[in-house]
């Protein structure tokens, strides 16, 4: 019996199914990296060092050996502790974390630009300091113990339960939070801090108001997070289109100049409050303001020198020159007491001031 010889075809046949190729595999590596440094919030460490590992493995060396050097212009690594730091709307308060106070300023890992002076805290104005600068809670207006004061690290402020928002915002604006890479979100979202409750984003809605800020997003450039602060509807108050948009923008404008001429500033603002004012709101009854107040002080011993601004909320194309009066107006006005801690002799002389004084030393 024959058998008939195998012979192997000449054909090549290939496997059927998927082949991963060496182009695929690159790609797949690096889609593998941007995942791990998106996992990380947007650290380069873990990559970096993910990187070096697996050089050594595969036994690549560094064409250079490496060099730890400070850069200047390099913006600082985010912490844990910023991604763990995120408003929500569904947390408890015992879920909430503690936040800091304005008094120690965010360190630099919440720095959107790396603009900051150098110094312990960064709470610190140019120049040489008075000595009641110095004093705990020196920029805050008097208050009560029984006041509900709201401390964000950006900002400090009085809430007022019965007209759902704060009537003043305090904080210190330094020449470099005014510059920066910050963007603005528009996140407007209920401050879990007040203990009554605030306001809720849903109350202006179709109110034809806006959500004017007390203290701008625009002071705060310098980082994200303390941008992100400002949008909290605690901070907010109804203010009409044409105002918010227009002279109010100009003075914020104005006083961010300032700031940055001055080597920093003290500023407390808000909206002047009393009973009867028309409200809007679904879940909550925000009082409309007719008036909103600025209060500026400049400190650079010896020299110290204050000024303040009264205006409607309406639209307005007069100058800002026109709106300022005396510190003791606004106090009369509202029933606030503007920078308690200096010395009653200095107080009452630039408080007092008139409109023209303030304006020669102030434009």
């Amino acid at each position: 019996m024959f058998f008939r010889p195998f012979h192997r075809s000449s054909r090549r046949y290939h496997q059927r199914g998927f082949r991963l190729r060496g182009n695929t595999l690159v790609l797949l590596f690096i889609f593998f990296l941007i995942g791990l440094f998106l996992h990380y919030g947007g650290r380069t460490e873990p990559v970096v060092a993910f990187w070096n590992d697996v050089k050594s493995l595969v036994g690549i060396r560094s064409s250079r050996p490496e060099r730890k050097e400070d850069n200047p212009y390099k913006a600082p690594e985010p912490t844990e502790e910023v991604a763990t730091d995120v408003a929500s709307d569904d947390r408890t308060a015992a879920e909430k974390p503690k936040r800091r106070s304005r008094k120690s300023r965010p360190s630099s890992d919440n720095v959107a630009s790396d603009n900051s002076p150098s110094g312990s805290d960064g709470t610190s104005m140019p120049g040489t300091r008075f000595a009641f600068e110095k004093e705990v809670d020196f920029i805050l207006p008097a208050f009560k113990a029984s006041d509900q004061i709201i401390r964000h690290d950006g900002y400090a402020l009085r809430y007022q339960e019965q007209y759902e928002q704060a009537d003043w915002v305090a904080y210190p604006l330094l020449a470099y939070e005014v510059t920066g890479d910050a963007e603005r979100g528009n996140d407007f979202m209920p401050d879990r801090e007040v203990a009554t409750g605030s306001a809720m984003p849903g109350d202006y809605t179709r109110s034809g108001y806006d959500r004017g800020h007390l203290a701008p997003a625009g002071d705060f450039k310098f980082s994200q997070r303390l941008m992100k602060e400002s949008f909290y509807m605690s901070n907010m108050s109804p203010q009409a289109p044409q105002f918010n948009r227009g002279i109010w923008k100009q003075l914020e404008d104005q006083v961010r100049d300032w700031a940055v001429r001055d080597q920093g500033l003290y500023v407390v603002t808000g909206p002047v409050l009393k009973p009867d004012l028309p409200t809007i709101g679904k879940q909550n009854q925000i009082a409309v303001p007719e008036y909103y107040y600025k209060v500026l002080l400049y400190c650079n011993s010896p020299k110290i020198r204050m000024i303040a601004f009264v205006l409607r909320n309406e639209g307005s194309d007069r100058p800002l020159r026109e709106f300022v009066v005396p510190v003791s107006e606004v106090e009369r006005r509202t029933g606030i007491k503007f920078f308690p801690k200096i010395p009653a002799d200095i107080a009452q002389k630039l408080k007092n001031q008139r409109p023209a004084q303030m304006i020669q030393a102030w434009f």
